[in-house]
């Protein structure tokens, strides 16, 4: 017996600065899953779509995975890439695989990586949607000694943003570290999962020490749980979810 679906996995990037976050909404179409949806729908593929993540408003996407099911007659993958990728203006598919009918974007997902770029140097107005701005110098060292704190298994709960219900959280950051390239600088996070806004309360949090506005003994006092010492996030428009593995 012929199945009337088949399962595809699509890796996409998309420029967050358009949207109300990568959920669908109530409130709001302006999300990327419902502009997917739209599109998906024009070509009579009538399914829904889930990521490996959610991503806030204005929060991009070089490297998020999605899964959504085919009608068993669409067969031509780089066909589909190319009209969904002539429907979409700020949404672009890399990539579409088939996959096993089980397959979940999500639950299946083993590390995610997060990028966050900034300069010192105010950015041009065509960078200003992507790049973060910190105008003042910085202590690269703190900053190393800062985002080190994050790495190895803790409980985020005083680094997330109320609102999201979840059974832990307990997570595993693999790694946490900051590089410069010429005049832009890049902070990397790469865990089992991540909470809401728990990237920009941590980018928060270590650019504060780097300034000596925070005390690294304050860090780890909030990361045990015990008080919190800032809640704010970094601004959204450097943040990008750069890679799922598998």
């Amino acid at each position: 017996m012929q199945k009337n679906h088949k399962r595809v996995k699509a890796v996409i990037a998309y420029d967050g600065t358009q949207y109300f976050g990568f959920q669908k909404q109530s409130s709001t179409s302006k999300t990327i899953s419902s502009d997917i949806e739209k599109a998906l729908h024009t070509l009579q593929i009538h399914t829904s779509i889930v990521g490996s993540g959610r991503t806030d408003a204005g929060v991009h996407a070089s490297g998020q995975v999605i899964h959504f099911d085919l009608p068993y007659y669409w067969d031509d993958l780089q066909k589909l890439t190319l009209n969904l990728n002539r429907k979409l203006t700020h949404i672009r598919f890399k990539h579409i695989v088939f996959v096993d009918d089980d397959f979940h974007a999500r639950f299946w997902a083993k590390k995610r990586l997060y990028r966050y770029v900034f300069k010192t140097r105010k950015p041009s107005i065509f960078e200003q949607n992507y790049i973060s701005y910190y105008p003042n110098t910085f202590n690269t060292q703190a900053l190393h000694n800062a985002l080190h704190c994050f790495e190895g298994e803790h409980d985020f709960d005083f680094f997330r943003k109320t609102g999201t219900q979840t059974h832990t959280s307990v997570r595993t950051i693999y790694q946490a570290k900051y590089i410069q390239r010429y005049n832009y600088h890049y902070i990397y996070f790469l865990a089992n999962g991540f909470l809401r806004a728990q990237v920009r309360m941590m980018t928060y949090a270590a650019m504060l020490h780097a300034n000596n506005k925070l005390e690294i003994q304050e860090i780890k006092e909030q990361l045990a749980c015990r008080e919190k010492y800032t809640t704010h996030l970094a601004s959204e428009e450097g943040l990008y979810l750069a890679k799922v593995f598998y």
